[in-house]
């Protein structure tokens, strides 16, 4: 702790990657740290299902950026490899498609490049070459400018990228959308839709979303990593981490108000009737639950995300069943034959598609689709089936024969792409937009906060600032957005904001994560 700052009481809402990074981040650096959880473990979005008696991961799949997970594990004096099993993968994900083609992609660029020249010629594999140069490009020019930093407004960001490089903004093509960018680069419709897909780890339709997005190619050839015992081991070795720094963790706990007074906030209220004083509060939990009011004591002075400028969500099962056909790898997608009609399902019309795309994750095999130790004397596969969904849990819930529905869609289009489950030794357990809304509460279902339609829909995300003295935001619906690495992120910009905030006189300052670029 710096000589000369006061040991600061944080009370940090929602145990969540967000909220779990800024507790590390914060008990390192000496504060008084006191993490409140509604659910019964820690992990938020990370959690687990239990079908057939077997856990499986039924959140984030998919593990990138290792390197923001680095930084806030330096700060505890520990590795992430200490911490957890990882691997990294050779096969990023498996593709295929109802014509029967198949196209996996690969850690290494020139093998993807190969397999792509055998999938769809030459032209096709030059296209992609250049597709990886350029998307690398824009990932280098928004990685210190945009994602580790503060949250910029559109000068702000041409003022860290350097106003006279008209070029490199440019180069973003924020006001192309990812479909039409792809154009450029391939003409084959089947890897246009493949490409297109990374709009969706935003939770956005790609026929909207700004071809930014294309920099989520680069994030998984930079490394897609295997964590032994899934994703919500991340979560617990978080928690064990914030633990062993001092943080106090508490699960099934919920708060219901966030109480201020004349400097700000000083204490947070539970469901139990126990009052929490606090010097800061760091809320890890949809930014609408706030603006709309679902926790008492706070106006933001913002209104929350309107319905229609929601991302998207998700109808999943955690699914034990025999499989034969196709394939499976670790990652698995089997596509749509109809894919704008997909999204103007979910987007325009409020629907779950009637032929939706696929994605499986089937956690007992490895990257390449061999059967792990712990899985290989089981018949059934353990794995999570994910079909995109409006985010209108708040106002049209799934019944369960409407689930049972969608999962029939699900399954006939995995017998099209060449998946057959076997019915009768299946076991699935359902999540519906409904189920999220519960568990997520303001959020509609909604998975990664606003829809990033158009260009201004990044900079429309909430900072980790609020008009609150003491209160700060962070989370997949905050800046910088949503998924695993991006939440870390925006907990290690909370609790850098906090602290720097309490070392100063002024509200305003400089500020970045540790390691990162100091932004006005």
């Amino acid at each position: 702790m710096t000589a000369g700052v006061r040991r600061e009481r944080v009370v940090v809402v929602g145990a969540g990657v967000a909220g779990l990074s800024a507790a590390v981040s914060l008990a390192s650096a000496g504060h008084d740290v006191h993490v409140v959880e509604r659910a019964g473990a820690p992990g938020g979005k990370m959690r687990q299902v239990e079908v057939g008696g077997t856990p499986v991961d039924a959140g984030p799949t998919v593990f990138t950026m290792k390197w923001a997970f680095d930084r806030l594990m330096a700060q505890a004096g520990t590795t992430l490899e200490a911490e957890v099993g990882l691997t990294r993968a050779g096969t990023l994900a498996r593709h295929g498609w109802g014509d029967g083609s198949r196209l996996d992609l690969f850690a290494d660029a020139n093998a993807s490049a190969a397999a792509i020249e055998q999938f769809a010629g030459p032209r096709e594999a030059e296209g992609y070459r250049r597709f990886c140069k350029e998307s690398a490009a824009v990932f280098a020019t928004l990685k210190d400018t945009y994602i580790a930093a503060e949250r910029p407004d559109p000068v702000t960001l041409a003022r860290r990228v350097g106003m006279g490089n008209l070029s490199q903004m440019l180069a973003l093509k924020p006001f192309s959308t990812l479909w039409s960018a792809l154009g450029a680069y391939f003409r084959d419709p089947r890897l246009r839709q493949l490409f297109a897909r990374y709009a969706t780890y935003c939770g956005s339709s790609p026929f909207q979303a700004p071809a930014t997005l294309m920099l989520v190619a680069h994030v998984e050839q930079d490394g897609v990593w295997l964590i032994e015992g899934g994703m919500h081991a991340l979560a617990c070795a978080l928690a064990e981490v914030a633990g062993r720094q001092g943080a106090r963790i508490d699960c099934g706990r919920a708060v219901t108000r966030i109480e201020t007074g004349a400097n700000g906030v000083c204490a947070v209220h539970l469901a139990d009737g126990e009052r929490l004083a606090a010097d800061a509060v760091i809320f890890n939990g949809d930014f609408s639950a706030l603006a709309s009011g679902r926790v008492e004591g706070v106006d933001l002075g913002e209104a929350p995300v309107k319905p229609s400028e929601r991302s998207l969500s998700a109808m999943t099962w955690a699914v034990k069943a025999e499989v034969r056909g196709f394939p499976l790898a670790r990652h698995t997608v089997l596509f749509s034959d109809a894919y704008r009609r997909e999204f103007d399902e979910i987007f325009r019309k409020g629907r779950v598609p009637a032929d939706p795309t696929v994605y499986l994750c089937a956690q007992g095999r490895d990257d390449a689709g061999a059967r792990t130790r712990d899985a290989v004397d089981d018949p059934r596969d353990a794995f999570l089936c994910l079909i995109n969904a409006p985010a209108l849990g708040d106002r049209a819930p799934h019944t369960s024969s409407e689930s049972a529905t969608c999962l029939e869609a699900a399954v006939r289009r995995m017998a099209r792409c060449g998946l057959a489950l076997e019915s009768a030794t299946m076991e699935s357990v359902a999540t519906t937009p409904a189920d999220f809304e519960r568990m997520f509460p303001g959020s509609g279902g909604a998975l990664y906060g606003r829809a990033s339609h158009g260009w201004m829909a990044s900079f429309r995300r909430p900072g980790a600032r609020t008009r609150i003295p003491g209160l700060y935001l962070a989370g997949g619906s905050v800046h910088p957005g949503p998924g695993v690495p991006m939440a870390s992120l925006s907990g290690q910009l909370a609790a850098a904001s906090l602290v720097a905030d309490r070392a100063s006189t002024r509200r305003f300052h400089r500020v970045a994560i540790s390691g990162g670029t100091s932004t006005a």
